[in-house]
């Protein structure tokens, strides 16, 4: 009796092991198409694009088109909203906010550093930061004033646009002409000093993309900046916070 207990927990532990090694994998088509079926709902535009193992046994993660991610069983019966975590050796581990970082890591891959206004680190590059901006955000305003210093510590700012106000509003038109400019980095620079500066317009530039990728990536402010290891840092941090949020201090 004794050896077929110690068996039949073997067996379980295996399960267990063997569903966590499969976190992140496509599902099976049978169970694809049943959470597909059961979680569809176009009265509210919902329908399942991807379904994959999550890394708690026999849950999985379903992503919306154009929505949020969600953990649901396999007969799609119930689903839950919100951060799945992991306790780890008295620690508590956020896996969502962890797949997040690499979905944004991949995100701003993808974008050419040549469309972004980049001001780079004297000396080694030591770390970058992607930052949304706004020209009439005074936070950001206060950011930019770090930015020197955060270069000479060896940290690289590469920003992208985020006009608060939408596309056309004149926050929009501001970003359009530091973009747009002959130099961009000093026009930017004078705009968040508050200086009179003429603002050329032009139709290629980046602004409007740039402000939707940030709606994409979850950017509800500025400044939004995002560490080269894909985590988010929603608001203002000094040069010296930052160099601790980096981990170069």
């Amino acid at each position: 009796m004794l050896n077929l207990t110690c068996k039949a927990l073997s067996a379980l532990v295996l399960s267990a092991l063997s569903a966590f090694s499969l976190a992140g994998e496509p599902a099976d088509k049978a169970i694809v198409d049943k959470l597909s079926a059961a979680l569809a709902s176009p009265a509210m535009g919902l329908t399942v694009d991807t379904v994959e193992t999550s890394e708690m046994p026999g849950i999985y993660e379903v992503q919306f088109e154009s929505g949020p991610m969600v953990y649901a069983t396999g007969d799609g019966r119930f689903f839950l909203l919100g951060d799945l975590f992991q306790v780890n050796d008295g620690q508590f581990v956020n896996l969502a906010e962890q797949r997040r970082d690499a979905e944004r890591v991949a995100v701003l891959g993808a974008v050419d550093t040549a469309d972004m206004i980049v001001f780079p680190a004297e000396g080694e590059t030591r770390a970058h930061i992607s930052v949304f901006t706004d020209i009439t955000c005074f936070y950001c305003q206060k950011l930019h004033k770090e930015v020197p210093e955060l270069n000479k510590r060896g940290v690289e700012v590469r920003y992208l646009a985020y006009p608060r106000a939408g596309v056309d509003s004149p926050g929009y038109r501001q970003l359009v002409g530091a973009w747009c400019s002959e130099n961009p980095q000093e026009t930017l620079t004078k705009m968040k000093n508050k200086e009179s500066v003429p603002s050329k317009q032009c139709d290629d530039n980046p602004v409007a993309e740039q402000y939707q990728l940030g709606q994409e990536m979850g950017v509800r402010g500025t400044p939004a900046m995002v560490t080269g290891t894909g985590q988010m840092i929603p608001g203002y941090q000094s040069a010296d916070q930052l160099m601790v949020t980096l981990g170069l201090n």
